[in-house]
């Protein structure tokens, strides 16, 4: 390395390509809480940390012409994107996930800002986010992803062509099955909210003249949230362990 720092340099700015278009989407890393100089010094210092291991991958490709380094740069960058954006739709199901419960069991507060992102999300959903990625985190999900960042680059090596349709079915087998995974962790919240209003309805009925809905709410949210009480531990857990499915199949 030391021989040709020009080399070096180049080399280390196509893996931080990849190292950093991943790092920028990825959750956590990529949130919108987290400085921007602190995710480019993170971006590298695992660039640098990778480099020695894909010195034989990466250093041979940096002596092509600029027009083809440029084209390079694009590509790096997007595969390291779309490993990035995997984890981030999955983890970002979460919410979705966390939307379903609060509809389903009446819990309307108003939005506050987000735990993770510069958005507008209700308590109990930004509750559900945090633990689900303190959790990957517990579970050194970026270890993982970094790993199979390096692995990447036998499957898609420098100047490989990249195969925008088999990107794009990745993408949609992710949401397909973060989608999926979300709703059957909401469905017990969405079964005790149907059955609710459904008994709640039958009561209206046979007395009309009583406000049966400002009545039964309160019952309804706590209800639901003992509910969530009882279930977040499994909640959480088959979350994690769908990380592990979802990933890990690609």
């Amino acid at each position: 390395m030391l021989l040709d720092p020009q080399g070096t340099i180049l080399a280390l700015f196509l893996a931080f390509c990849r190292m950093g278009g991943c790092i920028m989407v990825l959750p956590g890393f990529g949130s919108a809480r987290i400085p921007t100089n602190v995710r480019l010094i993170v971006a590298i210092a695992v660039s640098m940390a990778v480099l020695p291991l894909l010195w034989d991958v990466i250093y041979p490709r940096v002596s092509s012409p600029a027009p083809i380094y440029i084209g390079l740069i694009v590509s790096e960058t997007m595969v390291g994107v779309v490993y990035g954006l995997i984890a981030r739709l999955y983890t970002l199901g979460m919410q979705y996930a966390g939307a379903i419960l609060t509809m389903s069991i009446g819990f309307t507060a108003p939005g506050g800002m987000d735990v993770l992102e510069d958005t507008s999300e209700n308590q109990l959903t930004n509750m559900l986010s945090f633990s689900a990625l303190l959790m990957l985190f517990m579970l050194d999900f970026h270890h993982v992803i970094f790993r199979a960042l390096v692995e990447s680059y036998t499957a898609t090596p420098v100047g490989g062509v990249i195969d925008s349709q088999k990107m794009l079915i990745t993408l949609t087998d992710t949401l397909r099955a973060t989608t999926d995974l979300m709703l059957r962790l909401a469905s017990p919240f969405l079964i005790y909210g149907l059955m609710f209003n459904v008994a709640i309805g039958l009561i209206n009925k046979l007395a009309p003249q009583i406000p049966v809905f400002f009545i039964s709410t309160p019952f309804l949210l706590a209800g639901g949230l003992f509910l969530l009480y009882l279930s977040i531990a499994a909640f959480i857990r088959q979350f994690a362990d769908g990380f592990a499915t979802v990933f890990l199949s690609f």
